[in-house]
């Protein structure tokens, strides 16, 4: 089915993990969907247009605001595509089922319990229905990790490079989310990682990089107290491209399928 509309060309986040999404989606005409931690409309405007005016897809986020603009993107466009305000880790339990699940760049939100978070979302799942989430996974940027923690030892900064390691162990691999659906009995489990470039110059692009301050950058400030103190210590990183360049982000993918029949233990997992 060719679709009419595309994924926006311009967004170097959303776009290239929306690719690895659509690469392992099966959708098809009528498709019921649920798409968690919707953002911005990617890929939810593209699923919208492949399972067409007979199937449905209902797209959630935590954030009014974000949910008021894509309503405003969308217009009278798609009625069968609708935004709603939720939490992705608390939907309300008379939704009713869905033919796939999708989540682009959603696992990093699944905190603090990501096993819980993903067993309550499975349950959404009709027999035989498939869940297709993106992430950057464990790997991604470890170059800089690695010349951030050089820093902080050749400093002594024994606290700030305690909550570091604590920040690094929390990163989802694709080797947990496999885990984690395989103990709620989910089936053709699969999971890849696609790398993605980061193009970045030193100093304030590189600090106030739209792809590395929310949600990677963060958090290095926040292993700080003192932020004056953090401010100058991610200055001199930033000064040191040459240190931890080529930069790269682990673009991971999981995929598994709702067993069409549950047996057993698997039973009282999706009861619900």
């Amino acid at each position: 089915m060719e679709s009419h509309w595309a994924l926006p060309e311009g967004n170097p986040w959303s776009t290239p993990f929306a690719h690895a999404l659509l690469h392992h989606l099966d959708l098809f005409p009528g498709a019921r969907v649920l798409d968690i931690a919707a953002g911005g409309g990617i890929p939810a405007f593209y699923i919208a247009d492949q399972v067409g005016p007979q199937g449905h897809v209902l797209a959630v986020d935590i954030h009014h605001p974000q949910v008021l603009r894509t309503r405003g993107m969308q217009g009278t466009r798609m009625p069968w595509l609708q935004f709603e305000v939720g939490d992705m880790r608390h939907l309300p339990p008379n939704l009713p089922k869905f033919d796939r699940i999708t989540g682009n760049i959603a696992f990093m939100f699944f905190r603090p319990d990501r096993p819980a978070a993903l067993k309550n979302l499975v349950q959404f799942l009709k027999p035989g229905g498939q869940i297709v989430l993106t992430w950057p996974t464990k790997g991604t940027f470890d170059s800089l990790w690695r010349r951030v923690e050089q820093e902080m030892q050749s400093r002594a900064l024994t606290a700030e490079l305690e909550r570091f390691h604590d920040y690094l162990d929390e990163r989802p691999s694709t080797d947990d989310a496999r885990g984690w659906l395989c103990e709620l009995g989910m089936e053709n489990i699969e999971t890849v990682e696609w790398p993605l470039e980061i193009q970045t110059g030193p100093g304030k692009e590189f600090l106030d990089h739209p792809l590395l301050r929310s949600g990677f950058l963060d958090d290095v400030y926040e292993c700080f107290d003192d932020q004056e103190k953090a401010e100058e210590f991610m200055q001199t990183i930033a000064a040191d491209l040459d240190g931890f360049l080529p930069l790269t982000a682990q673009r991971g993918v999981v995929s598994g399928w709702m067993p069409l029949e549950l047996h057993g233990r698997d039973r009282g997992l999706f009861r619900g």
